[in-house]
């Protein structure tokens, strides 16, 4: 990455950097990271894993290294994190995150096809949510409160969650309504701006365009995304100049 050029640091989920077929690497120059960056003319550092939730992107701002070193050098941070938060989680996340280790390995098929019949049936219940809003928002603001620590003039920005129609959750997205309200308290509260996923990804996700696990996006929806983030981007880093106001070019 350039010195030169400010670096827009993305704390998100795997929703940052899917398209309609699978992962890709966090370079490629459709997802909405990429296209945010080259709109902006920054460098990016996207932190980002499947299933990350407010919780992980707290963690991942006070333990990853790579975030330590951008933050000095950031133009902006983004926290598009709080979609996997408001997705029905009947079994614990610990469950589904310890599966992983079980051995022998004959064990672990088992359990993982135990809990892949399980989820999308009990989500149906639409309860537990992965992670309440309270505490979606609580890590939300102990994040904001250490960077203002650390750079009080940095624009800070986070998500409404996106929308979707996934089988492994039964379609179900009865805790999206109370993340929104809490988010946007929240936002009222501290002048943090929200970009919402769902307005902006909804018609892509239920078209044929988007990725058939009815979860992740297609191209337009990264499109979309970028758009609404390069703008509040730019609205969040108006700041004063002496008697002017400076935009990002």
């Amino acid at each position: 990455m350039s010195s030169e050029r400010p670096v827009l640091v993305i704390i998100a989920d795997s929703l940052s950097y899917y398209g309609p077929k699978g992962g890709l690497p966090v370079d490629h120059p459709q997802i909405w990271p990429t296209l945010v960056a080259k709109e902006l003319g920054w460098d990016v550092e996207l932190i980002a894993r499947i299933g990350w939730t407010c919780r992980d992107a707290y963690w991942a701002l006070t333990q990853d290294p790579r975030v330590w070193a951008s933050v000095p050098k950031a133009g902006a941070i983004v926290f598009a994190v709080g979609g996997m938060d408001s997705l029905p989680s009947p079994l614990p996340t610990a469950l589904r995150e310890q599966i992983r280790y079980i051995r022998p390995p004959t064990l672990r098929r088992y359990v993982r096809a135990g809990y892949q019949w399980l989820q999308p049936r009990l989500s149906k219940l639409g309860r537990p949510v992965a992670l309440p809003p309270r505490l979606s928002v609580e890590y939300l603001e102990k994040s904001r409160a250490a960077l203002a620590y650390l750079r009080p003039e940095l624009p800070v920005i986070a998500t409404l969650p996106a929308v979707h129609r996934c089988d492994a959750y039964g379609r179900v997205h009865a805790g999206r309504e109370p993340a929104v309200r809490a988010l946007t308290a929240w936002s009222s509260e501290t002048g943090v701006p929200l970009v919402d996923l769902g307005d902006a990804v909804r018609s892509n996700i239920f078209s044929d365009d988007a990725n058939p696990d009815g979860i992740h996006w297609g191209w337009d929806a990264h499109v979309a995304v970028a758009a609404a983030m390069v703008e509040e981007i730019r609205r969040a880093r108006t700041v004063p100049n002496d008697s002017t106001n400076e935009r990002v070019r």
